[in-house]
Protein backbone atom coordinates (compact mmCIF):
# COMPACT_ATOMS: atom_id res chain seq x y z
CA UNK A 1 0.00 0.00 0.00
CA UNK A 2 1.67 3.49 -1.24
CA UNK A 3 0.50 6.62 0.46
CA UNK A 4 3.60 8.69 -1.01
CA UNK A 5 2.85 11.83 -2.71
CA UNK A 6 5.09 14.11 -4.73
CA UNK A 7 5.10 17.76 -5.19
CA UNK A 8 7.19 19.73 -7.29
CA UNK A 9 9.50 16.74 -7.66
CA UNK A 10 9.54 16.32 -3.71
CA UNK A 11 8.19 13.20 -1.78
CA UNK A 12 6.02 12.87 1.15
CA UNK A 13 5.79 9.71 3.11
CA UNK A 14 2.16 10.74 2.99
CA UNK A 15 -0.39 13.35 1.87
CA UNK A 16 -1.18 15.05 5.57
CA UNK A 17 0.58 17.68 6.86
CA UNK A 18 -0.49 20.88 9.07
CA UNK A 19 -1.67 23.77 8.17
CA UNK A 20 -0.02 27.39 8.42
CA UNK A 21 -0.93 29.19 11.55
CA UNK A 22 -2.02 26.25 13.57
CA UNK A 23 0.85 24.19 14.49
CA UNK A 24 3.57 26.45 15.55
CA UNK A 25 6.62 24.47 13.77
CA UNK A 26 5.65 21.70 15.66
CA UNK A 27 7.65 22.33 18.93
CA UNK A 28 4.28 23.37 20.79
CA UNK A 29 2.97 19.68 19.76
CA UNK A 30 5.88 17.41 19.70
CA UNK A 31 4.32 15.99 23.38
CA UNK A 32 1.37 14.87 21.28
CA UNK A 33 2.11 14.42 17.85
CA UNK A 34 5.02 11.89 16.15
CA UNK A 35 6.50 14.40 13.60
CA UNK A 36 8.08 11.89 12.04
CA UNK A 37 4.61 10.37 10.84
CA UNK A 38 3.39 13.35 9.12
CA UNK A 39 3.64 14.06 5.64
CA UNK A 40 4.98 17.54 6.38
CA UNK A 41 4.86 20.60 8.59
CA UNK A 42 3.99 23.83 7.45
CA UNK A 43 5.66 26.33 9.33
CA UNK A 44 3.60 29.27 11.12
CA UNK A 45 4.17 32.54 8.36
CA UNK A 46 7.48 33.72 8.28
CA UNK A 47 8.63 37.78 7.96
CA UNK A 48 11.77 39.85 7.34
CA UNK A 49 11.37 41.27 10.81
CA UNK A 50 9.81 40.58 13.82
CA UNK A 51 5.63 41.49 13.43
CA UNK A 52 3.55 42.16 16.65
CA UNK A 53 0.54 41.32 14.74
CA UNK A 54 -2.84 43.02 15.86
CA UNK A 55 -4.30 43.87 19.21
CA UNK A 56 -6.16 41.80 21.46
CA UNK A 57 -8.84 40.28 21.22
CA UNK A 58 -7.72 38.17 18.09
CA UNK A 59 -9.84 35.37 18.53
CA UNK A 60 -13.21 34.28 18.39
CA UNK A 61 -15.69 31.49 18.77
CA UNK A 62 -18.22 30.81 16.37
CA UNK A 63 -20.31 27.65 15.25
CA UNK A 64 -18.31 25.38 13.49
CA UNK A 65 -15.20 26.71 13.87
CA UNK A 66 -13.52 30.34 14.53
CA UNK A 67 -12.24 33.90 13.91
CA UNK A 68 -9.18 34.88 14.07
CA UNK A 69 -7.22 38.41 13.43
CA UNK A 70 -3.64 37.17 14.69
CA UNK A 71 -2.24 39.75 12.08
CA UNK A 72 0.27 36.82 11.11
CA UNK A 73 2.42 37.98 14.49
CA UNK A 74 5.92 36.41 14.08
CA UNK A 75 9.70 36.43 15.38
CA UNK A 76 11.41 37.17 12.19
CA UNK A 77 13.27 34.98 9.89
CA UNK A 78 16.46 35.51 12.19
CA UNK A 79 14.85 33.69 15.39
CA UNK A 80 13.14 31.71 12.72
CA UNK A 81 16.34 30.13 11.28
CA UNK A 82 17.95 29.33 14.43
CA UNK A 83 15.25 28.27 16.66
CA UNK A 84 12.72 26.52 14.42
CA UNK A 85 14.55 25.00 11.44
CA UNK A 86 17.13 23.84 14.26
CA UNK A 87 14.20 21.78 15.80
CA UNK A 88 12.72 19.92 12.61
CA UNK A 89 16.86 19.10 11.68
CA UNK A 90 15.24 16.01 14.04
CA UNK A 91 12.34 14.75 12.52
CA UNK A 92 12.45 12.89 9.42
CA UNK A 93 9.24 15.26 7.77
CA UNK A 94 9.22 17.36 5.09
CA UNK A 95 9.10 21.25 6.20
CA UNK A 96 7.04 23.58 4.30
CA UNK A 97 8.15 27.37 5.36
CA UNK A 98 5.38 29.82 4.74
CA UNK A 99 6.43 33.04 4.17
CA UNK A 100 4.53 36.37 4.56
CA UNK A 101 5.21 40.06 3.58
CA UNK A 102 3.95 43.86 3.13
CA UNK A 103 5.75 44.39 -0.35
CA UNK A 104 7.18 42.55 -2.86
CA UNK A 105 10.77 43.51 -1.40
CA UNK A 106 10.05 41.55 1.67
CA UNK A 107 8.64 37.82 0.33
CA UNK A 108 12.21 38.61 -1.61
CA UNK A 109 14.15 38.72 1.41
CA UNK A 110 12.66 35.96 2.95
CA UNK A 111 12.75 33.74 0.19
CA UNK A 112 16.38 34.28 -0.45
CA UNK A 113 17.25 33.87 2.94
CA UNK A 114 16.22 30.67 3.55
CA UNK A 115 17.62 29.72 -0.01
CA UNK A 116 20.83 27.68 1.46
CA UNK A 117 18.79 26.64 4.57
CA UNK A 118 18.84 23.29 3.39
CA UNK A 119 16.39 21.91 5.96
CA UNK A 120 13.93 23.54 3.96
CA UNK A 121 11.97 21.28 1.26
CA UNK A 122 9.52 24.35 -0.36
CA UNK A 123 7.74 27.58 0.10
CA UNK A 124 4.40 28.58 0.61
CA UNK A 125 3.60 31.81 -0.23
CA UNK A 126 0.89 33.56 1.73
CA UNK A 127 -0.89 36.35 -0.17
CA UNK A 128 -3.84 35.74 0.73
CA UNK A 129 -4.31 36.05 5.16
CA UNK A 130 -7.42 38.44 4.84
CA UNK A 131 -6.24 40.25 8.38
CA UNK A 132 -3.42 42.61 7.29
CA UNK A 133 -4.52 45.93 6.28
CA UNK A 134 -1.04 46.23 4.23
CA UNK A 135 -0.22 44.52 1.50
CA UNK A 136 -0.85 40.62 1.35
CA UNK A 137 -4.76 41.14 0.48
CA UNK A 138 -3.67 42.79 -2.26
CA UNK A 139 -1.66 40.30 -3.40
CA UNK A 140 -4.21 37.42 -3.28
CA UNK A 141 -7.00 39.21 -4.66
CA UNK A 142 -6.13 40.32 -8.10
CA UNK A 143 -5.00 38.37 -11.03
CA UNK A 144 -2.04 40.78 -12.01
CA UNK A 145 -1.03 41.31 -8.58
CA UNK A 146 -0.46 37.68 -7.99
CA UNK A 147 1.48 36.95 -11.70
CA UNK A 148 3.71 39.70 -10.68
CA UNK A 149 4.76 38.19 -6.76
CA UNK A 150 5.05 34.80 -8.37
CA UNK A 151 7.19 35.23 -11.00
CA UNK A 152 9.32 37.71 -8.61
CA UNK A 153 9.93 34.84 -6.16
CA UNK A 154 10.11 32.11 -8.64
CA UNK A 155 13.31 34.37 -10.28
CA UNK A 156 15.02 34.30 -6.59
CA UNK A 157 13.61 31.18 -4.95
CA UNK A 158 15.90 27.56 -4.40
CA UNK A 159 12.93 25.93 -2.93
CA UNK A 160 9.98 24.73 -4.95
CA UNK A 161 7.29 27.29 -4.50
CA UNK A 162 3.81 26.67 -3.64
CA UNK A 163 1.10 29.83 -3.62
CA UNK A 164 -1.75 29.87 -0.82
CA UNK A 165 -4.83 31.28 -2.71
CA UNK A 166 -6.92 33.58 -0.77
CA UNK A 167 -10.88 32.32 -1.26
CA UNK A 168 -12.12 36.13 -0.82
CA UNK A 169 -12.00 36.19 -4.80
CA UNK A 170 -14.94 35.86 -7.57
CA UNK A 171 -13.31 33.06 -9.39
CA UNK A 172 -11.06 30.80 -7.83
CA UNK A 173 -10.23 28.92 -11.26
CA UNK A 174 -8.79 32.18 -12.43
CA UNK A 175 -6.14 33.04 -9.44
CA UNK A 176 -5.10 29.78 -9.84
CA UNK A 177 -4.51 30.03 -13.60
CA UNK A 178 -2.34 32.97 -12.82
CA UNK A 179 -0.14 31.21 -10.19
CA UNK A 180 0.10 28.68 -12.63
CA UNK A 181 1.47 30.51 -15.65
CA UNK A 182 3.32 32.84 -13.82
CA UNK A 183 5.39 29.59 -12.78
CA UNK A 184 4.03 28.42 -9.13
CA UNK A 185 5.27 24.71 -8.73
CA UNK A 186 2.11 24.10 -6.53
CA UNK A 187 -0.89 25.88 -5.31
CA UNK A 188 -2.51 25.52 -1.92
CA UNK A 189 -6.26 26.73 -1.05
CA UNK A 190 -8.24 28.02 1.14
CA UNK A 191 -6.96 30.08 3.23
CA UNK A 192 -9.53 31.56 5.85
CA UNK A 193 -12.87 33.35 4.65
CA UNK A 194 -13.43 36.76 5.65
CA UNK A 195 -15.87 36.76 8.78
CA UNK A 196 -17.18 39.26 11.56
CA UNK A 197 -18.99 38.86 14.59
CA UNK A 198 -20.43 41.35 17.13
CA UNK A 199 -20.75 41.14 21.21
CA UNK A 200 -24.43 42.43 21.35
CA UNK A 201 -24.14 42.42 24.61
CA UNK A 202 -21.25 45.35 24.41
CA UNK A 203 -22.33 46.25 21.14
CA UNK A 204 -19.23 45.95 19.27
CA UNK A 205 -16.75 44.08 17.45
CA UNK A 206 -16.07 40.49 19.07
CA UNK A 207 -12.27 40.65 17.35
CA UNK A 208 -10.55 43.95 17.67
CA UNK A 209 -9.47 43.91 14.09
CA UNK A 210 -13.10 43.68 13.40
CA UNK A 211 -12.81 40.97 10.59
CA UNK A 212 -11.46 38.28 10.82
CA UNK A 213 -10.51 34.90 9.03
CA UNK A 214 -13.18 32.02 9.66
CA UNK A 215 -11.62 28.45 9.83
CA UNK A 216 -12.94 25.49 11.13
CA UNK A 217 -15.48 22.78 9.70
CA UNK A 218 -17.98 25.41 8.94
CA UNK A 219 -15.95 26.10 5.67
CA UNK A 220 -15.59 22.70 4.22
CA UNK A 221 -17.91 22.49 1.72
CA UNK A 222 -16.88 26.01 -0.04
CA UNK A 223 -13.14 24.68 0.16
CA UNK A 224 -13.79 21.34 -1.83
CA UNK A 225 -15.70 23.26 -4.38
CA UNK A 226 -12.83 25.56 -4.74
CA UNK A 227 -10.57 23.28 -4.69
CA UNK A 228 -12.67 21.00 -7.45
CA UNK A 229 -12.65 24.19 -9.58
CA UNK A 230 -9.26 24.93 -9.28
CA UNK A 231 -7.99 21.42 -10.33
CA UNK A 232 -9.92 21.94 -13.25
CA UNK A 233 -8.26 24.64 -14.43
CA UNK A 234 -4.74 23.71 -13.67
CA UNK A 235 -2.43 20.93 -13.99
CA UNK A 236 0.14 21.78 -10.91
CA UNK A 237 -0.27 19.93 -7.44
CA UNK A 238 -2.73 20.91 -5.25
CA UNK A 239 -2.76 20.88 -1.42
CA UNK A 240 -6.29 21.10 0.18
CA UNK A 241 -7.17 22.72 3.31
CA UNK A 242 -10.34 24.59 4.84
CA UNK A 243 -12.31 22.77 7.79
CA UNK A 244 -10.73 19.10 7.84
CA UNK A 245 -11.29 17.27 11.03
CA UNK A 246 -10.52 13.17 10.05
CA UNK A 247 -9.55 11.14 7.31
CA UNK A 248 -12.98 11.55 5.77
CA UNK A 249 -12.56 15.68 5.35
CA UNK A 250 -9.13 14.76 3.87
CA UNK A 251 -10.47 12.27 1.63
CA UNK A 252 -13.16 14.29 0.41
CA UNK A 253 -10.39 16.98 -1.08
CA UNK A 254 -8.28 14.47 -2.33
CA UNK A 255 -10.98 13.01 -4.65
CA UNK A 256 -11.92 16.73 -5.86
CA UNK A 257 -8.33 16.99 -6.82
CA UNK A 258 -6.12 17.61 -3.97
CA UNK A 259 -2.90 15.91 -4.11
CA UNK A 260 -1.95 16.42 -0.64
CA UNK A 261 -4.73 17.93 2.69
CA UNK A 262 -3.48 20.20 5.24
CA UNK A 263 -5.15 19.91 8.74
CA UNK A 264 -5.78 23.47 10.39
CA UNK A 265 -8.41 24.73 13.27
CA UNK A 266 -8.95 21.14 14.32
CA UNK A 267 -5.15 20.76 15.81
CA UNK A 268 -6.84 23.64 18.61
CA UNK A 269 -10.02 21.30 19.22
CA UNK A 270 -7.74 17.83 18.70
CA UNK A 271 -4.15 17.78 18.64
CA UNK A 272 -3.53 14.33 17.66
CA UNK A 273 -5.98 15.73 14.72
CA UNK A 274 -3.25 14.88 12.13
CA UNK A 275 -1.87 11.49 12.55
CA UNK A 276 -5.12 10.29 13.42
CA UNK A 277 -5.54 11.46 9.64
CA UNK A 278 -3.22 9.80 8.43
CA UNK A 279 -4.27 6.25 9.80
CA UNK A 280 -8.04 7.23 9.12
CA UNK A 281 -6.60 7.22 5.10
CA UNK A 282 -4.70 4.02 5.66
CA UNK A 283 -7.77 1.90 7.04
CA UNK A 284 -9.92 3.65 3.92
CA UNK A 285 -7.44 2.23 1.60
CA UNK A 286 -7.29 -1.05 2.95
CA UNK A 287 -10.76 -1.44 3.76
CA UNK A 288 -11.28 -0.57 -0.43
CA UNK A 289 -8.31 -2.13 -1.91
CA UNK A 290 -6.00 0.66 -2.94
CA UNK A 291 -3.16 -0.19 -3.85
CA UNK A 292 -1.57 3.31 -4.51
CA UNK A 293 -3.15 6.61 -3.15
CA UNK A 294 -2.83 8.52 -6.49
CA UNK A 295 -5.42 6.44 -7.36
CA UNK A 296 -7.69 8.74 -5.72
CA UNK A 297 -6.37 11.63 -6.45
CA UNK A 298 -9.21 13.62 -8.42
CA UNK A 299 -11.51 10.15 -8.88
CA UNK A 300 -14.92 12.36 -9.05
CA UNK A 301 -13.57 14.28 -12.00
Amino acid sequence: MNTKVSIAGVEFKNPVMTASGTFGSGMEYNEFVDLNRLGGVVTKGVANVPWEGNPTPRVAETYGGMLNAIGLQNPGMDVFIERDLKFLENYDTRVIVNVCGKSVEDYLEVVERLGDEKRVDLLEINVSCPNVKEGAIAFGQKADALMNITSEIKKKAKQPVIMKLSPNVTDIAEMAKAAEAAGADAISLINTITGMKIDINRRTFALANKTGGLSGPAIKPVAVRMVYQAAQAVRIPIIGMGGIANAEDALEFILAGATAVAVGAMNFVNPYATVETVDGIERYMKKHQIDDISSLIGAVH
